[in-house]
């Protein structure tokens, strides 16, 4: 038994920023930001928290196949800027949907997340007794970032992208993967710590720190080496050449990491689907977004057969390749 992707999805907010907005509440520029990241505008919540973002994008996916919410055997949402820490996000989608009470649960993996939920929802799908499993990345990462910090602030941007699979006597869509976490690297890139505090302990008082913190320069040599190899094993394990490889959809995380990248794999850079410049770094929900963008501009088609990679990277520090056929 295998899956296949019988539909995608995506959702963001309303509310665009552009760079030249962000002039106006931080030491930066659009040229500034444009040259060292390629983004040029994000999507920014002002209301709606990560499950609202997902279940949008959840009943985008749903909508568009006819499925009922309550024929979904499971829910994982990927997300590290959950709306609590309990209950889970993928609870609140359950409920936000109407699929009835089909097991529901996060994975945090930062932005090697969906990848990481992607691999979880295929061995689901394969043995356990489901017919649809539904998976989701979303991140509201507005609410964790400092907006004075402009090497963070201008990189992240708000929404959410959702695939729905079915499992498939004749088709598998997962052919290879190769997915790693480096936890002796995890400073490299942190958010949201919560300092034990309890009678017991020897905390005066309980400090939450909600401001994202990264070391760029560490994020971008640890892409290039390890995210560069990981991509170009899940080709070797399958025996198949680049050129049998119709997109690579990496995690958006900045326009310089794409390009070096592919230069270090020596593929031309049109091979790598991008929309970093209009949406900027959306953690989780990078490539369900770029993956529905794509089939919605008909640049890929599900059920035709060809194959892509998709590719995540983040902190943890985690990261890991699917290649997959449509």
């Amino acid at each position: 038994m295998g899956t296949k992707i019988i539909g995608t999805g995506s959702y963001v907010p309303k509310k665009v920023v552009s760079n030249t907005q962000l002039e106006s509440i931080m030491d930066t520029s659009d040229e500034w930001i444009k040259t060292r990241t390629g983004i040029t505008q994000r999507y920014i919540s002002e209301e709606e928290d990560t499950s609202v973002l997902c279940g949008k994008a959840a009943m985008n996916a749903l909508e568009k196949t006819g499925i009922d919410p309550k024929e979904l055997g499971f829910i994982i949402v990927a997300t590290m800027t959950p709306d609590y820490s309990s209950p889970s996000t993928a609870c609140l989608v359950q409920e936000y949907i109407g699929a009835g009470s089909v097991m529901a649960f996060d994975i945090n993996a930062a932005c090697s997340g969906f990848v990481y939920a992607l691999s979880v929802a295929d061995k689901l799908l394969a043995t356990g007794d489901f017919r649809y499993g539904l998976v989701l990345g979303g991140e509201t990462m507005s609410k964790i970032i400092d907006w004075s910090d402009r090497s963070t602030a201008v990189l992240f941007g708000d929404g959410a992208g959702s695939i729905l699979l079915e499992k498939s006597s004749d088709h598998a869509m997962l052919l290879q993967e190769d997915i790693h976490a480096d936890g002796s690297r995890n400073k490299a890139l942190t958010a949201s710590k919560q300092t034990l505090k309890n009678p017991f302990s020897s905390n005066a008082k309980k400090v939450c720190t909600t401001d994202l913190q990264m070391e760029g320069r560490a994020i971008f040599d640890f892409a290039l080496r390890n995210v560069s190899h990981s991509i170009k094993k899940v080709t070797e394990m399958a025996s198949i050449d680049f050129s049998e490889v119709t997109t690579i959809i990496c995690h958006q995380a900045n326009v310089r990491i794409l390009q070096g990248i592919a230069k270090k794999l020596k593929l031309p850079i049109e091979q790598f689907a991008t929309n970093i410049s209009q949406y900027g770094n959306t953690s989780a929900a990078s490539i369900p977004i770029l993956l529905n963008e794509w089939i919605e501009k008909e640049q890929l088609t599900l059920g035709s057969g060809e194959r892509i990679i998709l590719t995540g990277f983040g902190g943890g520090l985690t990261w890991g390749s699917l290649l997959i056929e449509l």
